[in-house]
Parts: C-alpha cells; structure tokens; sequence
C-alpha cells in the first residue's frame, strides 16, 4: 500500500499548498491514502469545520491533532460528528476530552487503515502515558491481524520521545512518525523490525517565517521577554512537507520510507516510483 503523512498546516498558506500540490501527488505516487496534522489550521491555533473542509477537499482521509486541539471551541463538539478527526489517545479516562485517538479506517481498495495520534508528555502538558496508551491500542488491533496499515503520529516536543515512541511500536506499526516542531528531520528510515519513522514530518506552511508564524512578534518576545500581541501565520507560499510510505501487503510493514518537500523555499523532493524509474 502507498501512502502519506503531512506535518502540520499552518494557517491559509498550509491549506493552500496543499489544495495546490496534494491532488497531484496523489495522483504522481499512487496515493491509497493520505493523513495530515492540521491542529495548527486555523490561523495557526486549532481547528475549526470549516478549515477541515478545506483538507478534506483537497485529498485528506484523516486528520490528526496535537497540543492546540481544543484552541477552537467548536473543535469540540464538530470532532463528535466527524470520524476522520482524531484528537491525541492518551487524554485521561477520566477526562472530558470528546471525540476519539484512534480511528480504523476502510479504504476504497478493501485495506483498513489504523491511525493513532498520540501527545508527548517531555517539556509539554503532562497527559496520560503515550507509551502505555499505544500498547493498549496495538494490542487491540494489531498490524497483518485486524489492520493492514498502521499509522502512529507521535506530537511531541523532544527529539529522543519521538524516537523511543518509533523503536517501542517497531514491527507493530507501519509508520511511526513526528510532528508539532514544524522543521522537516533528516532522518527517514526503516526500522530494524520494519517500521518506517521520521522523528518530525515538518509542516506545510510558510518557511521565511519562525516554525510559520510572522517573524516579528517571535523575535520581540525573544530579544525583549515582551509580547506585542497574538502569534500570526505567516501567509507567502507554503512548503508541503510530508513522509511518503510503500508497505508490504503481505505483513503491513515499511518496505520503503521516503520525505516530501514541495512548494514554498525548502529544497525540493518528491519520491520516484519503481515503475517510473524503470521506464
């Protein structure tokens, strides 16, 4: 099966990227199925119905969430109705959280797709235990038994939880995969027990920017410990960055992990098919 998996949108420059560079893609890589952090799509805090839509129209069959899922007040009830938007699993039992972390999708092809959005507890809002929380979660619909995609989007802050997160769910999950720091990580790769990672995705968003808000209110904050207002997305052309993924249809592992980076002012790459090479 192919895939991807897109880093966190940003504001209107990330929808728009993506509604100008995603229905090409997935036509280019044979796409089976695509999902996107979008907690940051609503002028760069949350989400809202209306922004959802937009990622829906241009060619997303999931969306994941993070920190910010709950900055749109009306993420809260739009998530009960909506079974492709899926908040971090690791809320608290006992919490209000509504909505759902992980969510078994079909697809058109007859695969069924596992996706799982977890929040990192290392220099963030301490909630539940990521690790445990996934355990529980691959325990219940494991990878070549129930689901023949599994996807894990780790949002964390710290490097080192995002690759202890990849080598706990190794040849369990077909993807494990980083996102909330909005820098693309150079470090695609399959694991030893067949999972693909990449500690953090990157976004879709503006790069001449600070992590895709306007660059002054950032650099007033760090030079002067003084905030002059509300953070702002920036608005020029997006780079989308994203992992693109091909699996073994026989076990549901990685055979191949490879970035995305197009659009906007990062160095360009998009993955080149077997078949394509051999033509």
């Amino acid at each position: 099966m192919r895939f991807a998996f897109f880093g966190d949108v940003v504001g209107r420059s990330g929808r728009e990227g993506l509604a100008e560079h995603l229905p090409g893609l997935r036509r280019a890589l044979g796409l089976e199925f695509v999902i996107i952090n979008a907690e940051n799509a609503a002028a760069g805090f949350g989400i809202t119905e209306a922004t959802a839509r937009e990622l829906f129209d241009a060619g997303a069959d999931c969306l994941t969430l993070g920190n910010h899922s709950w900055d749109q007040k009306e993420a809260m009830t739009y998530i009960v109705r909506e079974p492709r938007l899926i908040r971090p699993l690791n809320y608290s039992a006992f919490s209000a959280a509504p909505g759902r972390g992980s969510q078994l999708f079909d697809t058109p092809g007859g695969q069924r797709v596992l996706v799982i959005n977890l929040l990192g507890r290392v220099f963030m809002d301490a909630l539940d235990d990521p690790f445990a929380a996934v355990d529980k979660e691959l325990e219940a619909c494991p990878l070549g038994a129930v689901a023949d995609v599994v996807v894990v989007d780790i949002h964390a802050e710290a490097t080192s939880e995002k690759m202890a997160m990849g080598h706990f769910c190794d040849g369990r999950a077909s993807l494990v995969v980083g996102t909330h720091s909005h820098v693309p990580t150079a470090d695609a790769q399959v694991l030893p027990g067949g999972t693909a990672y990449q500690t953090d995705a990157g976004a879709c968003a503006d790069y001449d920017s600070v992590i895709g808000n306007h660059k002054e209110e950032p650099l007033r904050r760090f030079t002067t410990r003084i905030s002059g207002g509300r953070y702002r997305p920036a608005e020029g052309p997006a780079t989308v960055c994203g992992v693109f993924v091909e699996t073994d249809p026989a076990t549901g592992l990685a055979r191949r992990i490879e970035p995305i980076r197009i659009g906007g002012r990062l160095s360009q790459t998009i993955p080149v098919l077997e078949t394509a090479q051999a033509g």
